[in-house]
């Protein structure tokens, strides 16, 4: 079994200038981030290549630009799920 790793970004687009990573950890460390994520109803993207990049920044630290076109589409998949879950709420 390979050694989980995953990261946690926040954007808050009237605030930062770009998304960044607010945690991240290999082992159980990822499995307490993925824990977090879904008590919260985080939404949860998989993908190896980006986790990666992301391992290598520090904690605080805004995603580099060559990042931007990946996290943009995820962030869009979010803001997609976020808009489908108030509509089917306003309609409960």
């Amino acid at each position: 079994m390979k050694n989980k790793k995953a990261t946690a970004l926040q954007y808050k687009s009237k605030k930062d200038k770009a998304p960044k990573v607010i945690a991240k950890g290999r082992g159980r460390v990822a499995d307490e981030i993925l824990k977090i994520a879904r008590k919260h109803n985080i939404p949860i993207q998989e993908n190896e290549e980006l986790v990666s990049a992301l391992l290598m920044l520090d904690i605080g630290e805004f995603i580099p630009e060559e990042l931007y076109p990946v996290v943009a589409k995820i962030l869009a998949f979010i803001y997609t799920l976020d808009k489908k879950a108030a509509e089917f709420y306003k309609s409960q």
